[in-house]
């Protein structure tokens, strides 16, 4: 090899390979290149791929993936037994595969432990900082993390593959979400019922699983009382957690008039069938922010307190709305003083969205 590290993989010698990413909704998401990427190399392989159970929707239908293994979180709440059984099940499937390489991609435990037990002749993960030599040894390749942030997730993530001799091209870096038929003709259903389909509809998603990374209430209010004063059709979506629709009420409560709401109503698939026939996506930074790109509709994403460098939406048009005026941010805390709520966040004006969305629909 002209260019590349002396110990790379020889990837015509790889007939499976095991992607590990045990992390959050987005994440998970964000890690759908290195399947693609890892395919296109080595078209002859099998890749397969471990996540929670409640992520497994992100990669599912993937094009890519021959199979998915998932870790379900509620074993922990049950009986030591059926816990046990659960995990001794999990893993003789991953036994049986007889991986060749292991691509972890998270500082997760699992994955020392799978690197070891698998007899995998390759396995990746990340270097990670504070490690002990029980993490360095149980991998034969680890790739760097920067000392500082600015480098994208799905760049972080591509890493693992580069470390062992795999370049990506740029066609291949781009995020993979099938919806899935059943989803599309659910929310074709759904829409049709509401909204005329010759007009479109904007998609506002304002909630997060974590509630220093909202907009308040009556600003979101008013961003959806000035889109529909324009002619605009919104979209309302939220999960079905109780903080989210709570927020999604206040929303709701403030409006002259409502959007349509279809908040709790919808699984994953569903969304992102929702997310891709809109002609754009407003949202702050969270899962359904990616959804919406990976299924490549343009993004207007509201940053405060989390970095814009590393999840700002990948590869879609998108305009990213901060607080110049606040120099602490990205600051990754829970909220100002840990208190939940982020200045940097919930001081961006109505009136900066607004341009941003006439940006997008300019183009």
């Amino acid at each position: 090899m002209l260019y590349g590290p002396a110990d790379s993989v020889d990837l015509a010698q790889v007939r499976r390979a095991l992607v590990v990413k045990l992390r959050h909704h987005g994440d998970v998401l964000l890690a759908s290149p290195v399947i693609a990427a890892l395919k296109r190399h080595a078209p002859h392989a099998e890749v397969d791929a471990l996540v929670y159970a409640d992520t497994a929707d992100m990669l599912s239908l993937h094009p890519a993936l021959s199979r998915l293994h998932v870790v379900d979180r509620a074993w922990k709440s049950g009986s030591p037994f059926a816990r046990a059984h659960a995990e001794i099940g999990l893993f003789s499937a991953l036994r049986a595969r007889r991986y060749d390489l292991l691509v972890h991609l998270t500082e997760h435990p699992r994955g020392a432990w799978l690197a070891r037990t698998l007899g995998c002749r390759h396995a990746v993960a990340p270097a990670v900082a504070g490690k002990r030599a029980f993490w360095r040894r149980s991998f034969t390749h680890l790739y760097p993390l920067p000392s500082r942030g600015g480098r994208h997730a799905v760049e972080l993530n591509l890493d693992a593959l580069r470390r062992i001799g795999v370049q990506p091209g740029e066609d291949e870096r781009r995020l993979v979400l099938v919806p899935g038929a059943q989803a599309e003709a659910r929310i074709a259903e759904l829409l049709s019922q509401h909204l005329a389909p010759e007009r479109g509809y904007i998609h506002l998603h304002p909630a997060s699983r974590w509630q220093f990374k909202c907009w308040l209430p009556e600003r979101t209010a008013e961003l959806i009382d000035a889109l529909h004063a324009r002619g605009e059709s919104v979209v309302l979506t939220a999960a079905p957690d109780e903080r989210e629709l709570a927020l999604v009420a206040a929303i709701r409560s403030r409006c002259a008039r409502p959007p349509f709401d279809l908040s709790g109503k919808l699984t994953l698939k569903m969304l992102a069938a929702a997310s891709a026939r809109a002609k754009l996506f407003v949202g702050v930074d969270s899962a359904p922010m990616h959804i919406a790109a990976a299924v490549g509709t343009p993004v207007v994403a509201l940053f405060g307190p989390s970095g814009e460098s590393e999840w700002s939406p990948w590869r879609v048009p998108h305009r990213v709305i901060v607080s110049p005026q606040y120099t602490c941010r990205p600051c990754g805390n829970d909220g100002c003083g840990g208190g939940k709520v982020s200045e940097c966040l919930t001081s961006i004006p109505v009136g900066a969205v607004l341009d941003a969305v006439d940006a997008l629909l300019a183009r």
